[in-house]
């Protein structure tokens, strides 16, 4: 079998399976195809293409449908999971499907969130830090995290969780929010946000293939320390679009879509030391005003 992205015969080099191939997925493969035979997991049919121009071998599964996993199960000893859970429910049963057919003693990485946290008053902290989720969104990756954790105990299985912030990259810009002229918080009751940008989570992702410890959490942050509003003016000064209005909580929520209000209501300043010490990365984009800057 012949990779088309760039020709080199892949049969007998170690496989990856990346399930949940998205924008980051895809940001991966340049990283590992020419290492790796690469499998691509995609829901949906019409990407199969795609997925094959970038070096991956694709196979149409879906997480929602057990049965359609079976051909998945011992197909590769490195698994990175980078599909959310489903929209509803208490648990996630993605998460629960996958660890059913997952190889003994294997390598997974799964990219978390780092909404698992809820609202931490704006406090600095380290991996260390228990979650708390405040919404089902962020209490079904808990439940994903303890999930993996389990089968990894079970199956002799080495697991690193990234839990990841905001991903940002170019076509990942707040800037319809800007032309629309939603609103921000009021300074005084803005929230401290996190980022990282596509490229980084994917590189942290590879890395953590190599060097993650078993069952280790990171935090995959760049080293930015903004405030919500904050980067919403620093994107919208980047592309010379009008600076969002500022409103008090009160008045916003009759403004924002739920969702939207949920990540105005948590506040957090992530520490990273781990992804420079133990995954050795040094980060492309060490915050949003570099890129942003190296966009100009």
């Amino acid at each position: 079998m012949m990779n088309k992205a760039n020709g080199v015969k892949k049969i007998g080099l170690p496989r990856v399976l990346i399930v949940g191939c998205g924008d980051v997925g895809l940001r991966m493969l340049p990283l590992l195809r020419d290492r790796f035979r690469v499998f691509a997991v995609t829901g949906s049919a019409g990407r199969c293409e795609a997925l094959r121009d970038a070096g991956a071998i694709p196979i149409v599964a879906d997480l929602d449908r057990p049965a359609s996993l079976a051909r998945l199960a011992r197909l590769a000893r490195i698994v990175v999971h980078l599909a959310p859970p489903q929209a509803e429910g208490p648990t996630d049963r993605r998460s629960r499907n996958l660890a059913a057919i997952l190889p003994d003693r294997s390598t997974l990485v799964y990219i978390s969130t780092t909404g698992v946290y809820g609202d931490c008053g704006g406090a600095e902290f380290d991996e260390t830090r228990p979650p708390a989720p405040r919404n089902a969104r962020a209490a079904r990756r808990v439940d994903a995290e303890q999930v993996l954790r389990a089968w990894a105990r079970r199956a002799g299985g080495r697991l690193a969780i990234l839990r990841a912030p905001g991903i940002y990259a170019a076509e990942r810009l707040p800037l319809e929010r800007l032309r629309n002229g939603t609103p921000a918080l009021a300074a005084s009751e803005d929230v401290f946000t996190n980022h990282i940008h596509a490229d980084d989570l994917a590189r942290l992702a590879v890395a953590a293939i190599f060097r993650a410890r078993p069952l280790r959490v990171y935090h995959a942050s760049d080293d930015t320390e903004l405030t919500m509003g904050a980067y919403f003016d620093a994107v919208a000064d980047a592309f010379a679009l009008p600076r969002p209005p500022r409103l008090p909580r009160a008045e916003l929520q009759r403004q924002v879509s739920p969702m939207m209000l949920s990540f105005m209501s948590e506040s957090r300043r992530l520490r990273n030391t781990r992804i420079k010490t133990e995954l050795g990365l040094r980060l492309r984009y060490s915050d949003v005003q570099r890129f942003l800057d190296e966009m100009n």
